[in-house]
Protein backbone atom coordinates (compact mmCIF):
# COMPACT_ATOMS: atom_id res chain seq x y z
CA UNK A 1 0.00 0.00 0.00
CA UNK A 2 1.28 3.45 -0.90
CA UNK A 3 2.53 5.51 2.05
CA UNK A 4 1.53 9.19 2.00
CA UNK A 5 2.79 11.95 4.27
CA UNK A 6 0.33 14.85 4.42
CA UNK A 7 1.75 18.15 5.66
CA UNK A 8 -0.62 20.96 6.55
CA UNK A 9 -3.37 18.57 7.62
CA UNK A 10 -5.27 21.08 9.77
CA UNK A 11 -5.90 23.62 7.02
CA UNK A 12 -9.03 23.77 4.91
CA UNK A 13 -7.40 21.83 2.07
CA UNK A 14 -5.57 19.54 4.47
CA UNK A 15 -8.82 18.47 6.12
CA UNK A 16 -10.34 17.67 2.74
CA UNK A 17 -7.23 15.69 1.81
CA UNK A 18 -7.60 13.65 4.99
CA UNK A 19 -10.95 12.52 3.58
CA UNK A 20 -9.72 11.80 0.02
CA UNK A 21 -6.20 10.41 0.31
CA UNK A 22 -7.06 7.20 2.24
CA UNK A 23 -8.65 6.00 -1.01
CA UNK A 24 -5.18 5.71 -2.54
CA UNK A 25 -2.90 4.84 0.39
CA UNK A 26 -2.12 4.93 4.07
CA UNK A 27 -1.86 8.49 5.30
CA UNK A 28 0.18 10.04 8.09
CA UNK A 29 -1.00 13.58 8.76
CA UNK A 30 1.03 16.39 10.30
CA UNK A 31 -0.12 19.91 11.13
CA UNK A 32 1.84 22.91 12.35
CA UNK A 33 1.52 21.77 15.95
CA UNK A 34 3.53 18.68 15.00
CA UNK A 35 5.85 20.18 12.41
CA UNK A 36 7.34 23.67 12.38
CA UNK A 37 8.16 24.32 8.73
CA UNK A 38 10.67 27.01 9.67
CA UNK A 39 12.86 24.32 11.28
CA UNK A 40 14.75 22.42 8.58
CA UNK A 41 15.97 19.73 10.97
CA UNK A 42 12.39 18.99 12.04
CA UNK A 43 11.36 18.58 8.41
CA UNK A 44 14.15 16.08 7.82
CA UNK A 45 13.25 14.19 10.98
CA UNK A 46 9.53 14.00 10.14
CA UNK A 47 10.05 12.75 6.61
CA UNK A 48 12.77 10.24 7.45
CA UNK A 49 10.67 8.81 10.27
CA UNK A 50 7.74 8.28 7.91
CA UNK A 51 9.69 7.24 4.79
CA UNK A 52 6.70 7.96 2.54
CA UNK A 53 6.23 7.10 -1.11
CA UNK A 54 4.46 10.43 -1.62
CA UNK A 55 4.72 13.73 0.24
CA UNK A 56 1.72 16.05 -0.12
CA UNK A 57 2.45 19.60 0.99
CA UNK A 58 -0.80 21.44 1.68
CA UNK A 59 0.84 23.83 4.15
CA UNK A 60 1.51 27.45 3.32
CA UNK A 61 1.80 30.94 4.70
CA UNK A 62 -1.38 32.38 3.16
CA UNK A 63 -1.80 35.71 4.96
CA UNK A 64 -1.29 37.76 1.79
CA UNK A 65 -1.31 41.21 3.38
CA UNK A 66 0.66 40.17 6.45
CA UNK A 67 3.35 38.73 4.18
CA UNK A 68 4.21 42.30 3.20
CA UNK A 69 5.25 42.83 6.83
CA UNK A 70 6.74 39.34 7.30
CA UNK A 71 8.41 38.50 3.98
CA UNK A 72 11.12 36.42 5.66
CA UNK A 73 8.58 34.20 7.42
CA UNK A 74 6.53 33.82 4.24
CA UNK A 75 9.70 32.88 2.34
CA UNK A 76 10.70 30.33 4.98
CA UNK A 77 7.36 28.52 4.84
CA UNK A 78 6.47 28.97 1.17
CA UNK A 79 9.92 28.69 -0.44
CA UNK A 80 12.54 27.17 1.84
CA UNK A 81 10.36 24.43 3.36
CA UNK A 82 9.01 23.12 0.02
CA UNK A 83 12.54 23.12 -1.39
CA UNK A 84 13.73 21.10 1.59
CA UNK A 85 10.84 18.66 1.11
CA UNK A 86 11.80 18.29 -2.55
CA UNK A 87 15.44 17.62 -1.68
CA UNK A 88 14.45 14.94 0.83
CA UNK A 89 11.94 13.39 -1.57
CA UNK A 90 14.65 13.09 -4.21
CA UNK A 91 17.05 11.45 -1.74
CA UNK A 92 14.57 8.81 -0.57
CA UNK A 93 12.99 8.16 -3.96
CA UNK A 94 9.63 9.69 -3.03
CA UNK A 95 7.44 12.02 -5.08
CA UNK A 96 6.23 15.45 -3.96
CA UNK A 97 2.86 17.09 -4.55
CA UNK A 98 2.85 20.80 -3.75
CA UNK A 99 0.04 23.35 -3.89
CA UNK A 100 0.87 26.76 -5.34
CA UNK A 101 -1.13 29.80 -6.36
CA UNK A 102 -2.41 32.08 -9.11
CA UNK A 103 -0.51 34.89 -7.36
CA UNK A 104 2.68 33.84 -9.15
CA UNK A 105 1.27 35.83 -12.11
CA UNK A 106 1.07 39.61 -12.44
CA UNK A 107 -2.56 39.71 -13.53
CA UNK A 108 -1.97 41.66 -16.72
CA UNK A 109 -3.22 38.92 -19.06
CA UNK A 110 -6.67 38.92 -20.62
CA UNK A 111 -6.72 35.21 -21.40
CA UNK A 112 -6.34 32.23 -19.02
CA UNK A 113 -2.76 31.64 -17.90
CA UNK A 114 -1.23 28.40 -19.14
CA UNK A 115 1.25 26.52 -16.98
CA UNK A 116 4.26 27.74 -19.01
CA UNK A 117 3.16 31.39 -19.04
CA UNK A 118 5.63 34.01 -17.87
CA UNK A 119 5.38 34.55 -14.12
CA UNK A 120 5.69 37.91 -12.41
CA UNK A 121 4.35 38.04 -8.85
CA UNK A 122 3.42 41.48 -7.51
CA UNK A 123 3.30 40.64 -3.79
CA UNK A 124 5.62 39.18 -1.17
CA UNK A 125 3.27 36.21 -0.90
CA UNK A 126 3.39 35.59 -4.65
CA UNK A 127 7.17 35.90 -4.74
CA UNK A 128 7.54 33.40 -1.90
CA UNK A 129 5.28 30.89 -3.64
CA UNK A 130 7.14 31.25 -6.93
CA UNK A 131 10.45 30.70 -5.14
CA UNK A 132 9.00 27.49 -3.73
CA UNK A 133 8.06 26.29 -7.21
CA UNK A 134 11.55 27.02 -8.53
CA UNK A 135 13.19 25.21 -5.63
CA UNK A 136 11.03 22.13 -6.13
CA UNK A 137 11.73 21.93 -9.86
CA UNK A 138 15.47 22.15 -9.26
CA UNK A 139 15.54 19.57 -6.45
CA UNK A 140 13.09 16.82 -7.41
CA UNK A 141 12.11 15.42 -10.81
CA UNK A 142 9.15 13.45 -9.45
CA UNK A 143 6.97 16.38 -8.50
CA UNK A 144 3.51 17.75 -9.17
CA UNK A 145 3.00 21.47 -8.58
CA UNK A 146 -0.68 22.34 -8.60
CA UNK A 147 -1.54 26.02 -8.85
CA UNK A 148 -4.98 27.01 -7.62
CA UNK A 149 -6.97 30.11 -6.65
CA UNK A 150 -9.63 31.50 -4.32
CA UNK A 151 -9.87 28.33 -2.20
CA UNK A 152 -12.74 27.90 0.26
CA UNK A 153 -14.07 25.02 2.32
CA UNK A 154 -16.53 23.94 4.98
CA UNK A 155 -13.50 23.47 7.21
CA UNK A 156 -11.27 26.09 8.77
CA UNK A 157 -12.09 29.31 10.54
CA UNK A 158 -11.80 31.80 7.72
CA UNK A 159 -12.25 31.96 3.96
CA UNK A 160 -14.13 34.28 1.62
CA UNK A 161 -17.38 32.31 1.77
CA UNK A 162 -17.45 32.22 5.56
CA UNK A 163 -16.46 35.88 5.78
CA UNK A 164 -19.33 36.83 3.48
CA UNK A 165 -21.80 34.76 5.51
CA UNK A 166 -20.61 36.39 8.72
CA UNK A 167 -20.85 39.91 7.28
CA UNK A 168 -24.14 39.15 5.57
CA UNK A 169 -25.61 38.00 8.84
CA UNK A 170 -24.81 41.33 10.49
CA UNK A 171 -24.96 44.08 7.86
CA UNK A 172 -27.60 45.34 5.44
CA UNK A 173 -24.98 46.46 2.90
CA UNK A 174 -21.64 44.96 1.85
CA UNK A 175 -19.09 46.46 -0.55
CA UNK A 176 -17.11 43.96 -2.62
CA UNK A 177 -14.31 44.41 -5.17
CA UNK A 178 -15.56 43.86 -8.71
CA UNK A 179 -12.44 44.43 -10.85
CA UNK A 180 -10.39 41.41 -9.75
CA UNK A 181 -11.26 38.35 -11.81
CA UNK A 182 -10.37 34.74 -11.16
CA UNK A 183 -11.99 31.38 -10.36
CA UNK A 184 -13.28 30.14 -6.99
CA UNK A 185 -12.13 26.67 -5.96
CA UNK A 186 -13.84 24.30 -3.54
CA UNK A 187 -11.16 22.55 -1.50
CA UNK A 188 -13.04 19.24 -1.76
CA UNK A 189 -12.71 19.29 -5.55
CA UNK A 190 -9.05 20.28 -5.30
CA UNK A 191 -8.35 17.45 -2.85
CA UNK A 192 -9.97 14.91 -5.12
CA UNK A 193 -8.00 16.18 -8.10
CA UNK A 194 -4.79 15.73 -6.08
CA UNK A 195 -5.77 12.15 -5.25
CA UNK A 196 -6.44 11.38 -8.91
CA UNK A 197 -3.19 12.95 -10.10
CA UNK A 198 -1.21 10.98 -7.52
CA UNK A 199 -2.91 7.74 -8.55
CA UNK A 200 -2.18 8.37 -12.24
CA UNK A 201 1.36 9.65 -11.82
CA UNK A 202 2.99 6.28 -11.24
CA UNK A 203 3.43 7.00 -7.53
CA UNK A 204 0.79 4.42 -6.58
CA UNK A 205 -0.20 0.98 -7.76
CA UNK A 206 -2.98 0.53 -10.31
CA UNK A 207 -5.32 -1.07 -7.77
CA UNK A 208 -5.90 2.22 -5.95
CA UNK A 209 -7.89 3.62 -8.89
CA UNK A 210 -10.91 1.55 -7.86
CA UNK A 211 -11.07 3.33 -4.51
CA UNK A 212 -11.21 6.87 -5.86
CA UNK A 213 -14.41 8.79 -5.15
CA UNK A 214 -16.61 9.69 -8.10
CA UNK A 215 -18.23 12.93 -9.13
CA UNK A 216 -15.34 15.36 -9.66
CA UNK A 217 -15.13 15.66 -13.40
CA UNK A 218 -17.89 16.76 -15.71
CA UNK A 219 -16.43 16.57 -19.21
CA UNK A 220 -14.69 13.51 -20.61
CA UNK A 221 -11.19 13.79 -21.98
CA UNK A 222 -8.18 11.58 -22.62
CA UNK A 223 -5.16 11.27 -20.30
CA UNK A 224 -2.15 13.43 -21.07
CA UNK A 225 -0.40 12.12 -24.22
CA UNK A 226 -2.83 9.21 -24.05
CA UNK A 227 -0.56 6.90 -22.12
CA UNK A 228 2.68 7.65 -20.29
CA UNK A 229 2.33 7.96 -16.53
CA UNK A 230 5.69 9.67 -16.28
CA UNK A 231 4.36 12.54 -18.37
CA UNK A 232 2.17 13.52 -15.42
CA UNK A 233 5.07 14.97 -13.44
CA UNK A 234 5.22 18.74 -13.70
CA UNK A 235 3.06 21.83 -13.15
CA UNK A 236 -0.72 21.95 -13.40
CA UNK A 237 -3.56 24.37 -12.80
CA UNK A 238 -6.71 23.43 -10.92
CA UNK A 239 -9.70 25.61 -10.13
CA UNK A 240 -13.38 25.09 -10.59
CA UNK A 241 -14.56 25.88 -14.10
CA UNK A 242 -15.91 29.30 -14.96
CA UNK A 243 -14.83 32.85 -14.16
CA UNK A 244 -15.96 35.36 -11.54
CA UNK A 245 -15.06 38.60 -9.84
CA UNK A 246 -15.12 38.78 -6.06
CA UNK A 247 -18.39 40.69 -6.48
CA UNK A 248 -19.87 37.92 -8.66
CA UNK A 249 -18.75 35.35 -6.11
CA UNK A 250 -20.35 37.23 -3.21
CA UNK A 251 -23.65 37.67 -5.07
CA UNK A 252 -23.78 33.92 -5.71
CA UNK A 253 -22.94 33.15 -2.07
CA UNK A 254 -25.84 35.21 -0.78
CA UNK A 255 -28.24 33.98 -3.45
CA UNK A 256 -27.58 30.31 -2.70
CA UNK A 257 -27.31 30.82 1.07
CA UNK A 258 -30.67 32.57 1.11
CA UNK A 259 -32.26 29.69 -0.81
CA UNK A 260 -30.83 27.21 1.70
CA UNK A 261 -32.16 29.16 4.68
CA UNK A 262 -29.06 30.79 6.13
CA UNK A 263 -30.06 33.72 8.37
CA UNK A 264 -28.99 36.85 6.47
CA UNK A 265 -29.48 40.59 6.99
CA UNK A 266 -27.78 41.78 3.81
CA UNK A 267 -30.02 43.66 1.39
CA UNK A 268 -27.53 45.27 -0.95
CA UNK A 269 -24.15 44.26 -2.38
CA UNK A 270 -22.23 47.18 -3.83
CA UNK A 271 -19.52 46.61 -6.48
CA UNK A 272 -16.39 48.68 -5.85
CA UNK A 273 -12.96 49.05 -7.44
CA UNK A 274 -9.66 47.83 -6.08
CA UNK A 275 -8.68 51.47 -5.59
CA UNK A 276 -11.65 51.89 -3.24
CA UNK A 277 -10.45 48.98 -1.09
CA UNK A 278 -6.68 49.46 -0.70
CA UNK A 279 -4.69 46.62 0.88
CA UNK A 280 -1.00 46.27 1.84
CA UNK A 281 -0.47 43.64 -0.88
CA UNK A 282 -1.31 44.04 -4.54
CA UNK A 283 -3.63 41.43 -6.06
CA UNK A 284 -3.63 40.28 -9.70
CA UNK A 285 -6.45 41.98 -11.60
CA UNK A 286 -6.89 38.87 -13.75
CA UNK A 287 -5.73 35.46 -12.53
CA UNK A 288 -7.84 32.94 -14.42
CA UNK A 289 -5.87 29.72 -14.89
CA UNK A 290 -6.11 27.54 -17.99
CA UNK A 291 -7.48 24.09 -17.16
CA UNK A 292 -6.74 22.36 -20.48
CA UNK A 293 -3.64 20.46 -19.36
CA UNK A 294 -5.20 19.39 -16.09
CA UNK A 295 -8.45 18.32 -17.75
CA UNK A 296 -6.44 16.07 -20.06
CA UNK A 297 -4.60 14.54 -17.11
CA UNK A 298 -7.73 14.04 -15.01
CA UNK A 299 -9.99 12.90 -17.82
CA UNK A 300 -12.35 15.88 -17.73
CA UNK A 301 -12.96 19.43 -16.58
CA UNK A 302 -13.85 20.32 -12.99
CA UNK A 303 -17.42 21.33 -12.11
CA UNK A 304 -18.49 24.93 -12.53
CA UNK A 305 -17.76 27.05 -9.47
CA UNK A 306 -21.45 27.77 -8.82
CA UNK A 307 -22.21 24.04 -8.73
CA UNK A 308 -19.46 23.39 -6.19
CA UNK A 309 -20.37 26.47 -4.13
CA UNK A 310 -23.92 25.16 -3.80
CA UNK A 311 -22.61 21.78 -2.59
CA UNK A 312 -20.31 23.42 -0.06
CA UNK A 313 -23.04 25.69 1.33
CA UNK A 314 -25.44 22.76 1.59
CA UNK A 315 -22.78 20.82 3.48
CA UNK A 316 -22.20 23.77 5.78
CA UNK A 317 -25.91 24.17 6.39
CA UNK A 318 -26.33 20.55 7.44
CA UNK A 319 -24.14 21.22 10.45
CA UNK A 320 -25.77 22.42 13.64
CA UNK A 321 -26.16 26.18 14.02
CA UNK A 322 -23.29 26.29 16.49
CA UNK A 323 -20.96 24.31 14.25
CA UNK A 324 -21.91 25.99 11.01
CA UNK A 325 -21.54 29.45 12.49
CA UNK A 326 -18.41 28.88 14.52
CA UNK A 327 -17.01 31.41 12.04
CA UNK A 328 -18.80 34.08 14.09
CA UNK A 329 -16.57 33.40 17.09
Amino acid sequence: MTSILLIGAAGQLGQELQRKLPCIGTVKSLDRRCLDLTQTDRIYQAVYECKPDVIVNAAAYTAVDQAEREPELAHAINAEAPTTLAEIASRIGASLVHVSTDYVFDGQSHTPYQEAALTGPISAYGRSKLAGEIGIRQACDRHIILRTSWVYSTWGKSNFVKTMLRLGGDRPEIRVVADQVGAPTWAADLAQAIAILISRSGATSDRVHQGLPNGLLVQSSSPVNGSSQESLWGTYHFTNSGVASWYDFSVAIFEIASQLGFPLQVQRIVPISTAEYPTPAQRPAYSVLSLKKTAAALGGYPPHWRQSLKKMLAELYTHSYESAYSLRR
